[in-house]
């Protein structure tokens, strides 16, 4: 996957702390920072969560393209990271955001409304 990236910058005591799938991912939930409206999921490597600590903007890994990729660089529907935290297993990150735009690929504002399973 990364193995041709250089060395993450995260901090080590960040870097230990993450439990990460087989491919040395971990889910990224993008979340309205003042509405609490779920945004959509992403992955990141330890790489792009520096990036995105660093920069105050998500920058995620593709797992299609193989590539870092920064919310908004081509569509700019960016995300203006406001806070960051772990879940409680180390192994998902919650980044809260100011979404400009919208937040899915076909266009939404979430990739969370199009197929609704249950809504009671």
């Amino acid at each position: 996957m990364t193995s041709s990236v250089p060395a993450s910058s995260l901090a080590p005591a960040v870097a230990a702390r993450l439990k990460r799938s087989p491919d040395g991912l971990i889910p990224a939930i993008a979340q309205q920072y003042d509405t609490g409206e779920v945004l959509m999921l992403g992955w990141m490597d330890d790489e792009a969560l520096h990036r995105t600590l660093t920069t105050g903007r998500c920058t995620y890994w593709s797992r299609s393209r193989q590539e870092y990729w920064v919310k908004g660089d081509t569509s700019g529907h960016v995300q203006h990271v406001r806070s960051v935290a772990l879940d409680c297993d180390a192994d998902t990150v919650l980044v809260k955001v100011d979404q400009v735009g919208a937040a899915c690929h076909t266009g939404a504002r979430t990739c969370f409304d199009a197929d609704v399973l249950l809504d009671k």
